[in-house]
């Protein structure tokens, strides 16, 4: 990577990715894009709508780009509240990244999602191949996302890359509308109220990443030898695996008198119960060296003291 072009700059992965990849690469050599015009960013930006593929194609040609990190999407919960923009939005700012890569032969990545499985999938130590049968939008879209960046890779030789992304958590951007944000929520409401009701019941499983780790991945496929890659679209990467109570656990470490209750929401809950419950990160760990820095226990410390910073609490 040298000239990196990122859609979906301004959200909860492209805001953290694009300052990493500007200290690695070089603020200039990377142009950030949203829908929407920044409060403040570093480097070159510009307002894109992923389905202008026209626009698209000209910010990458005269960047003179070659590498393409497509983020733009709607998240699990939300994509639910409206399938049908979704589909249109996902689907198509997908397609209209990938010939624009094909047209100017760049580097491509795009995040798949643990929402590619299943309630029949395997639920525990979910390997890399397996059935992928969701019963959500979000899910199809990435179902189907991996399959058309697999067919760019096969039919025109397209450099396609990706990973399957568990629940990301972070300080710096506020939850935007997936089913894992609660164990985002927990953490702010921890320091500000001093509990938090769940929706997400207790005893669900879920994969999670500190979204350090998350990026470095990012980086690290982007750089991996490409003869060494045999899945390509996409790798299971995972760094831990809880559910709500466990997490609670951890912060009642750090804040002693935290409460949590439940109040469950029936489409986030039935979203995450068609999820394994912890997925195999094998192929990954093989074929590029996936490896994570964070657990629960030292995401946490970690979360709890930059976000007493942000929220100057």
């Amino acid at each position: 990577m040298k000239k990196i072009i990122v859609t979906g700059a301004l959200g909860q992965i492209g805001s953290e990715l694009v300052e990493k990849l500007g200290n690695l690469y070089g603020k200039d050599n990377v142009l950030s894009t949203d829908i929407r015009e920044p409060n403040e960013i570093e480097g070159p930006f510009e307002v894109l709508d992923v389905m202008d593929s026209k626009r698209m194609y000209e910010l990458a040609k005269e960047f003179e780009a070659d590498t393409f990190i497509h983020l733009a999407a709607l998240l699990s919960a939300t994509a639910e509240k409206n399938p049908y923009f979704a589909w249109n939005l996902n689907m198509g700012g997908l397609i209209n990244a990938l010939e624009v890569s094909r047209e100017l032969n760049m580097q491509f990545f795009t995040p798949s999602s643990i929402g590619a499985f299943g309630p029949t999938t395997p639920k525990d130590n979910t390997p890399q191949d397996t059935l992928q049968r969701p019963t959500t939008m979000y899910g199809v879209n990435k179902v189907a996302g991996e399959l058309l960046c697999d067919y760019y890779f096969t039919r025109f030789g397209l450099d396609t890359r990706s990973v399957r992304f568990p629940g990301l958590i972070s300080y710096v951007t506020p939850p935007g509308g997936g089913t894992t944000d609660y164990a985002v929520e927990i953490y702010y409401k921890a320091i500000e109220e001093g509990q938090y009701s769940s929706y997400i019941a207790e005893g669900t499983f879920m994969d999670m990443m500190y979204m350090p780790d998350a990026l470095q991945a990012i980086v690290d496929l982007m750089e991996a030898d490409p003869a060494k890659l045999k899945h390509r679209n996409a790798f299971n990467i995972s760094a831990m695996s809880f559910e709500p109570s466990q997490i609670a656990g951890e912060i009642k470490k750090h804040i002693p008198t935290f409460e949590m209750t439940y109040d469950v929401d029936p489409i986030r809950q039935s979203i995450a119960n068609s999820w394994p419950n912890s997925i195999d990160s094998t192929a990954a760990i093989e074929e590029w060296g996936f490896k994570v820095e964070y657990d629960l226990e030292k995401m946490t410390v970690d979360m709890l003291e930059k976000l007493r910073v942000k929220l100057r609490m």
